[in-house]
C-alpha cells in the first residue's frame, strides 16, 4: 500500500532506488542535517541494508516520490512501539534544489495522517540538530509538532557540540491542526 499526500507518494523502498540512496548517504551536507551519525558507505553496504528492510517489525523506511522527480528522498517510522503507540519518525530530503518547495510539509502531513488514522498511534516523536533552522521551522509552524524539551551539547558537528531539540506530535495535536488547516480538504 502507498501512502498518498497532496504532492508525493510514499511508497516501498526498491533496489533500483539504491544508486540515488548510496549518493545521498555519502553526501556531507545533507548528513550535517539530520540527527544519527552515519560512515562513509559502499553500494555493498547499502545492499545489505535493503535486505533487510524486509526483516524490520519495528522500523519502517519509505521512498519519498513526486510524478515529476521521482525519487526524493526517503522518511522512516522507527522505534515503533506497538504497546504504548509512539514512533520517531525522521525525513531526508535529497537534492538541495528540491528543499523549500512543500515536499517536506506534505511528506510529514502524509506520514502523520498514516501513524495517526491508519496505525492509530498515539504520538510520534523526533528531534531536530539547533542549527537547522528549516528542519525546526517548517515541523513547528506547518506540521503541527512541539519542542518538548532539549538536550544540551548532544551533536558533535563541524567541531563542536550543539543541542538537539526534542520535538513530538500527539494524535490531539494532528487532528486539531488538520482541523484548523483543512490540509486533506477538497479546496486545498
Amino acid at each position: 500500500m502507498n501512502i498518498k499526500g497532496k504532492h508525493v507518494t510514499l511508497r516501498a523502498i526498491e533496489r533500483e532506488d539504491l544508486p540515488l540512496l548510496h549518493k545521498w548517504a555519502n553526501d556531507p551536507d545533507i548528513w550535517y542535517g539530520l540527527g544519527g551519525w552515519h560512515f562513509p558507505s559502499n553500494m555493498d553496504f547499502m545492499q545489505k541494508w535493503f535486505e533487510n528492510l524486509k526483516n524490520e517489525t519495528v522500523k519502517q523506511n519509505f521512498a519519498i516520490e513526486t510524478p515529476d522527480l521521482g525519487l526524493i528522498g526517503t522518511v522512516n517510522l522507527v522505534e515503533i512501539d506497538w504497546k504504548n503507540n509512539h514512533a520517531f519518525t525522521g525525513l531526508q530530503l535529497g537534492d538541495k534544489d528540491i528543499r523549500g518547495k512543500g515536499y517536506g510539509i506534505d511528506t510529514f502531513m502524509a506520514i502523520q495522517r498514516y501513524a495517526f488514522e491508519e496505525l492509530h498511534l498515539e504520538r510520534l516523536d523526533g528531534s531536530v540538530i539547533e542549527y537547522n533552522e528549516a528542519g525546526y521551522g517548517f515541523i513547528t509552524k506547518h506540521c503541527g509538532w512541539k519542542e518538548e524539551g532539549r538536550q544540551r551539547n548532544w551533536y558533535f558537528r563541524k567541531n563542536r557540540y550543539w543541542d538537539k531539540i526534542i520535538v513530538g506530535i500527539t494524535r490531539t495535536d494532528y487532528f486539531e491542526l488538520i482541523e484548523q488547516n483543512n490540509y486533506w480538504g477538497e479546496n486545498k
